[in-house]
């Protein structure tokens, strides 16, 4: 028993001090990647969460995909899904989840975040203040858990703030931005004006269930009656919930963070008014039997502060793929903003223009330009409110923030200050590190001197000779243009055979298209064009391109255009680096399949060329009269872990039942690490909630590996791998002259791909 006196004063909380090398404040997916990036390198971490769970608007709590450059591949950017932990988190979430539960994600991010001895997790805990180090750096923090009564005081060298709204940078004074800049000041031509919104508005979700007998459903008096009204809600699918209803929205004039719980409160009357009248409007006959599972208890927040960095990412980063010297991540979402009226406005839920490829996003944007401690996650990158539309979603702030974690392990080893990374040998170190462990920078590879591949003499049990792919799928009606990419390392294309079907006699078109830029998967100039008379029946047909040659490495688009009297033979046949697109669009991410923006917004026209997902999505059957190198073992050691201009793999042939790749070096080495990196598709964009997806595993990836060095002894034997990186960490350091990596193929159909092998000793880990 405890018996506590009348105290006169009154009684102090209790009260917990944590130093620790890192604070970050916010739990979102943001924080929760930066955090695990950070601890893996080191860094001793303090992770923050105002909430029960992490992943923010990704988690149980509001229920929002996962999505970020792959923009449900409704754009041109091929094998564009963000690398690094949030990989390993999504790859995670499909192999144990593809139902797209939630709160399984709940699970995987906990987990994650808990097997990291370098993390102290604070859940339900809430920053409220901070004292300041002289008038430029934050000192400690100040925090509040409100489910064990505790204060806490944060101290530490280094502080991130990914809270969504920047509370750590409102408090310490660092310069900030709320709204729209005007189209003058960065020259941005899709800047909005008045009419239209400063600022983007919360959305809550909800969910429903067929319970198999009739519900009545009794609105609360809070509920919105006119719901019907609302010129949104004319277009109502009852199928639709969870995150499809992102324009059930509101809030853009309102002050998106002190008005956060009036914005969610409106927000509450609409959606329980939007149930009432599906249930008792007479309108929804097939509701009878649905209930109201799940509504949102807190909204997701699209918009609030941008911090000021050294640099602000604008419109034209985006459109024009600005490069930048400090890159450290990208982005691909499209240029999205939202009315501010959000569902009680008569315009679209949103307006989207979409680049012809992935764009850089330089260090520059991720520390406060006047705080010198303070790191920028998340959301709160220095962006115009233009720029903002596109890296604004949870992979690409996810991605960022990783970028931000390793900084900050940088700087704790060597006593630096963000800033001081931004130039010289620590820019290019952190860049290097980065790529290491998985993340993603266009027009960058890994160039480690220390890597012992580096020496190594590679040899393989097989090597794919790509000459084409076999006549064995179904067809396809050429109602759409098809396309079928192809590498090209330089050259003509060679000689081309495809079989076509038809009832009648006709032409078919065939073009030879490249993209203006060898790095995008836009086929906007057309080299070629050739018509083919076609006979009744199934018939192969040869052609070839003679005019133009291709003098740098890229992928060239085969490209038949419609005809709606036609079909092409397919193939069942899947590799890696290889896919069929087509002249379509994705009515998540687009109105047509040509992005048409008025005049003078500074935003390009061009198509959509997407493809399908699997288990659809069949490339061309076709054969090629000579056969092309693209899968050379050496690909292992490019420093390119993904398809760019070409696939950058090696990829094992067919019928190659046990492939094995071998490192020889000329003397023996000692190996403290290996680690491997293997295709898990990077264009798929697996996301996180709702829709489901048919795959756990990607047919690419190998199941099983196993290692062994000179004398054949098996040093390492990985029994179930799903995962994108595996790193191999010796207990001892291996002492071989070679090392011989043997692999189970998952899927007899698809040929087993490694994009790369990197060795250390224990000197260089």
């Amino acid at each position: 028993m405890k018996k506590e006196d009348f105290v006169v004063g009154k009684r102090k909380l209790k009260t917990e001090n944590i130093s620790s090398d890192l604070v970050i404040v916010g739990g979102g997916l943001a924080g929760t990647c930066c955090a695990i990036t950070a601890a893996r390198h080191g860094v001793k971490v303090t992770l923050v969460q105002d909430r029960p769970v992490l992943g923010g608007n990704g988690s149980s709590e509001v229920r929002l995909w996962i999505l970020g450059a792959t923009s449900h591949m409704g754009n041109n950017n091929r094998w564009a899904r963000e690398g690094g932990v949030v990989d390993e988190i999504l790859v995670e979430n499909l192999y144990r989840n593809p139902e797209g539960n939630p709160l399984i994600l709940d699970t995987i991010l906990i987990e994650k975040v808990s097997l990291e001895p370098n993390i102290r997790l604070l859940l339900n805990t809430a920053a409220y203040d901070l004292n300041k180090k002289g008038d430029d750096q934050i000192e400690s923090v100040l925090a509040f858990c409100s489910q064990n009564s505790t204060e806490y005081l944060l101290k530490a060298p280094l502080f991130v703030d990914a809270s969504g709204d920047g509370i750590l940078g409102f408090l310490v004074g660092a310069a900030y931005r709320i709204g729209a800049e005007s189209k003058e000041e960065f020259d941005e031509g899709f800047a909005p004006d008045q009419t239209y919104g400063e600022l983007l508005g919360h959305s809550l979700y909800f969910y429903s269930k067929d319970t198999g007998k009739p519900v009545r459903f009794i609105p609360p008096s809070y509920a919105n009656t006119e719901i019907a009204k609302l010129p949104r809600f004319r277009s109502f699918n009852l199928k639709e919930h969870g995150c499809r209803l992102w324009w059930v929205e509101y809030g853009g004039r309102k002050d998106t963070i002190h008005d956060s719980e009036e914005i969610k409160w409106e927000l509450w009357r609409v959606i329980y008014g939007i149930w009432n009248h599906i249930k008792n409007s007479g309108e929804y006959p097939d509701s009878e039997n649905l209930t109201l599972e799940w509504v949102g208890t807190i909204p997701g927040k699209r918009e609030s502060r941008r911090f000021e960095g050294d640099y602000m990412l604008t419109q034209k980063d985006v459109v024009e793929q600005r490069p930048h010297f400090d890159a450290v991540s990208f982005g691909g979402w499209a240029l999205d903003l939202h009315p501010a009226e959000g569902v009680f406005g008569d315009k679209p839920g949103c307006t989207q223009w979409h680049s012809k490829g992935v764009y850089q996003i330089p260090y520059r944007t991720m520390y406060s330009k006047n705080i010198k401690n303070l790191f920028l996650g998340g959301r709160l990158i220095s962006a115009t409110h233009v720029a903002f539309g596109s890296s604004r979603v949870m992979a690409t702030c996810a991605h960022n923030t990783q970028a931000v974690g390793l900084a900050a392990s940088i700087c704790i080893q060597n006593k630096l200050l963000p800033a001081d990374l931004r130039e010289g040998k620590w820019i290019e170190m952190l860049q290097q590190s980065l790529i290491e462990s998985g993340q993603y920078i266009p027009h960058f590879r890994l160039e480690d001197k220390l890597d012992l591949i580096k020496e190594a003499k590679i040899t393989s049990s097989s090597e794919l000779e790509f000459s084409g792919l076999p006549f064995d799928g179904p067809w396809y009606p050429l109602d759409f243009s098809m396309a079928q990419m192809i590498p090209i390392q330089s050259g003509v294309v060679p000689e081309m055979k495809i079989q076509v079907k038809s009832a009648v006699n006709s032409k078919l078109a065939v073009e030879l298209r490249v993209s203006e830029k060898t790095e995008n998967y836009t086929p906007e100039v057309i080299l070629e064009h050739l018509e083919i008379d076609i006979e009744p029946g199934e018939n192969f047909y040869s052609f070839s391109f003679q005019q133009h040659s291709i003098s740098v490495p890229q992928y060239v688009f085969v490209t038949f255009v419609a005809n709606s009297a036609l079909m092409l033979k397919c193939s069942n046949a899947r590799v890696t680096g290889l896919l069929s697109v087509f002249n379509k669009f994705n009515k998540s991410v687009a109105t047509s399949s040509r992005q048409e923006p008025p005049p003078g917004i500074g935003i390009d026209s061009f198509e959509f060329w997407v493809p399908e997902r699997r288990l659809q999505g069949h490339n061309l059957a076709f054969e090629l009269a000579r056969s092309l190198r693209l899968f050379s073992k050496e690909n292992i050691r490019s420093g390119i872990f993904r398809p760019t201009t070409q696939p950058n793999a090696w990829v094992a042939s067919l019928e190659d039942s046990n492939p094995s790749l071998t490192l020889e070096w000329t003397k023996e080495q000692k190996i403290s690490t290996v680690q491997l990196h293997f295709d898990t598709d990077f264009d798929h964009p697996m996301e996180s909630t709702l829709m489901g997806h048919p795959e756990s595993e990607i047919p690419f990836c190998t199941k099983s590996f196993m290692i062994k060095d000179d004398s054949g002894a098996v040093i390492y034997h990985k029994k179930e791998n799903h995962q994108t990186i595996q790193k191999v960490q010796f207990p001892s350091p291996i002492r071989t002259q070679k090392l011989t990596f043997e692999f189970e193929k998952r899927a007899e159909s698809v040929p087993l791909s490694v994009f790369g092998i990197s060795c250390y000793s224990l000197s260089n880990d």
